[in-house]
């Protein structure tokens, strides 16, 4: 008698749903960027410790990447993060994804450390002539996996312009072609082991690892929105949707997007996450500690699909707007 009222007690006690099971309850599922990779961290820590319970899986890899998990291998994600906004317009809505939200921004830079070769030599001024260097290595990513890879192949190309050296892109875009790798953070390892003097990366990177880095002009470092019809002189042809098919895709500001699929295991506490990341005194103080500044709220064409609660991060665009941003691109 005295065993089964011990029984009783202790299942009138437990919690329902096997929560004395050892392990989180659920796992959310998250693709990002591999520069995010550092704040993600550290967001993903803040919100678990915010949600008993919860863990946080991320996947870094280049944005492009990131989106044909979703629309090629049908991966199920709950979140994802692109380190450019119309990866997500293009190759995921509508199909994928109903709605897209911008949140933060970045600008591009030339990091290398402090035995790299001539690395007292180079600045913001020469930089483009001691990367052509016999002496010298450089490395990039993919364009056509990886964002950070298309915009350096835009930067190259711009700086052509800016300095007016002809043939300047194609000599940079030509050597070292060894190099490239998915992502630009794969590219670290190369430069902190000597293999390389200097890489095409994001600011924001450069800092979170403590390297030295050459500032660009506003009119080759993709930052600048007033430079927005410069950088669109300049353009990138980059895989499409379907093998075979191609995108151009523009110079433009860089700006980060962040959308939860329509194939999300866990919708709701996806949300939860999205509104943790982009809250001023959460996620977005994390992002900014990372060097990479807010952009919230920003237009979106897709601002009727965004859900409910995070409708405040983002802005209706005004009727007849000529903004550029195209949902089903």
């Amino acid at each position: 008698m005295k065993k089964l009222a011990l029984l009783l007690v202790v299942l009138l006690v437990a919690p329902s749903g096997g929560a004395l099971a050892s392990g989180p309850e659920k796992t959310l599922t998250i693709f990002h960027a591999g520069s995010l990779s550092v704040p993600f961290s550290r967001i993903s820590a803040a919100f678990e410790k915010e949600n008993p319970g919860v863990r946080v899986e991320r996947e870094a890899t280049g944005s492009r990447t990131c989106a044909r998990k979703i629309s090629d291998l049908n991966r199920p994600c709950d979140v994802i993060a692109s380190a450019d906004y119309t990866v997500i317009n293009r190759l995921l809505i509508p199909a994928y994804a109903s709605w897209n939200i911008r949140f933060a921004s970045n600008e591009m830079v030339i990091a290398y450390r402090p035995s790299s070769a001539c690395s007292r030599l180079i600045n913001g001024n020469n930089w483009y002539e001691i990367m052509q260097r016999k002496d010298v290595s450089i490395g990039r990513s993919d364009p056509n996996s990886d964002p950070c890879g298309y915009r350096s192949v835009m930067t190259c190309r711009l700086a052509e312009l800016y300095y007016k050296r002809p043939g300047l892109a194609r000599r940079l875009l030509n050597k070292d072609l060894r190099n490239i790798r998915p992502k630009e953070t794969d590219l670290l390892a190369l430069l902190e082991a000597g293999e390389i003097d200097y890489l095409f990366i994001y600011r924001s990177v450069a800092r979170q690892h403590g390297l030295q880095f050459v500032v660009l002009p506003d009119e080759i470092n993709l930052k600048n929105p007033e430079f927005s019809r410069y950088y669109a002189r300049v353009s990138v042809r980059i895989s499409g949707k379907r093998p075979g098919t191609w995108i151009v895709k523009k110079g433009a500001p860089m700006v980060y997007g962040v959308t939860i699929p329509g194939n999300a295991p866990h919708p709701g506490l996806a949300e939860r996450f999205v509104e943790f990341l982009l809250a001023p005194q959460k996620g977005m103080k994390i992002m900014e500690d990372c060097g990479q500044p807010s952009v919230i709220p920003s237009v979106s064409l897709t601002f009727a699909s965004i859900p409910g609660p995070l409708k405040k991060y983002a802005r209706p665009p005004a009727p007849a707007s000529p903004e550029g941003e195209k949902a089903g691109r």
